[in-house]
Parts: structure tokens; sequence; C-alpha cells
């Protein structure tokens, strides 16, 4: 990373839209056996956030502690390669549940769930990706064109600035994306991305073409 990092508050006041213009937890939560919307669930997913983002949060929030595999219900093993794929720049936190929520202290990593930065082979930030392990579970995931236009504008200006600032964060993201186009590639199907520009596209893994859907 870079000495200078920016300002974890200025972050947060510039990405805060919704994913949607409405409590999309409200309508997975019933599905979910915990009763508790699925990206709110450390069973689902447990939030990453970097080391001087954790330093902001503890001093100004109880909302959030550190991550223990309790909390998961898993096994050591699991914890250790849980720890393992995640970056060095990061470490692993639990929050006090979704009825407990501080909006303003959401972390970065909650703000932009379901969705990740995917960097085509040439470095370029082209659109929002999202593991497809979680679209079976996810309403947003099943109903991409409800994600507001704020919430896509939000999330690439702050990964704009992110990718540019911390070569740690783009190596992360650009590997990711790599390893993505290789297993799509290997199922023979494609990449489907909200483009930053607007708009539903698919993505060719192997030829790395765009095909509009819209």
């Amino acid at each position: 990373m870079t000495s200078s990092l920016p300002d974890i508050a200025a972050l947060y006041a510039a990405f805060d839209a919704p994913v949607v213009p409405f409590d999309c937890g409200a309508l997975c939560a019933p599905n979910n056996p915990r009763g508790v919307p699925f990206c709110c669930d450390l069973h689902w997913a447990v939030p990453a956030v970097f080391h001087h983002e954790w330093d902001y949060l503890r001093h100004h929030t109880d909302l959030w502690h550190e991550w223990t595999p309790a909390e998961s219900g898993i096994t050591a093993d699991d914890a250790v390669e849980l720890h393992e794929d995640t970056p060095d720049h990061m470490r692993l936190l639990a929050c006090q549940g979704a009825p407990h929520c501080q909006r303003s202290y959401r972390a970065l990593s909650c703000r932009q769930f379901p969705f990740n930065p995917y960097l085509t082979s040439e470095m370029d930030f082209i659109g929002l990706a999202y593991e497809e392990r979680f679209e079976a579970d996810c309403w947003v995931l099943q109903h991409l064109d409800q994600v507001s236009d704020d919430y896509i504008r939000q999330f690439t200006a702050l990964f704009d600035r992110l990718l540019a600032d911390w070569p740690a964060e783009q190596t992360s993201y650009y590997l990711a994306s790599q390893e993505m186009r290789e297993e799509y590639e290997e199922d023979n199907k494609p990449i489907t991305l909200l483009h930053r520009e607007g708009g539903i596209v698919y993505i060719d893994p192997s030829t790395e073409e765009i095909i509009s859907l819209d």
C-alpha cells in the first residue's frame, strides 16, 4: 500500500448509497433458516476490513469485534483456510448482527457486498462482478436490473481510487478476476457483470469480449 492511507470517514460518506432503493434483506431473510439476511450471516460470509479501517471502527463504535471461528460454526482447519484466503492487508471482523446495525459504521466490505471490482487482463476495471456461490440465495443477484445507478456510480468511484492508490488491493482483485475467468472458461459459460457505465453484460472468459444484454 501507499504510505498515504485514505480517510475512512470520507470513504464511508462517499459510498453510502444502498444497493437497491429498498430493504432487500427483508426479502431474503425469510429464506434463511437463521432468519437474518444472508449478507449479515457469518455462516454465509465473514466481513474483511483494512487494518486501518479496523482502527477507525474500534475507536468510533462498539458495533464490531474480531471474528472467531465459533461465530461461523466452522472447524479449526476451515478457519485456517479462511485466514489464508484473506489478503495480508485485511482482517476478519464480526458485528453485533443485523438488528443492531449502525449503517454509518458499516464496513466497506458490507457496502460493496455482494459485488467485487472486475479487472481485465489489461488491468482495466470495467464493472462489478460477484461470486456465483451467492447467486442462489441473494435477492440482489437474482434481480441485477434493480441495482441503483447511484450505487454503481459510488462503487466505481471508490474502487477507481483504491485500485489506483493501493497496489495490494489492485493485485488482489486482479488475481481474483483472473481466477474467475479460468473457472468460467473451464465451465464454458460467460461471466455476468454490471458494467461501470451501466447495463448488464456478459464477458467471454476466453476472449474477454463484452456482449451487452440490454
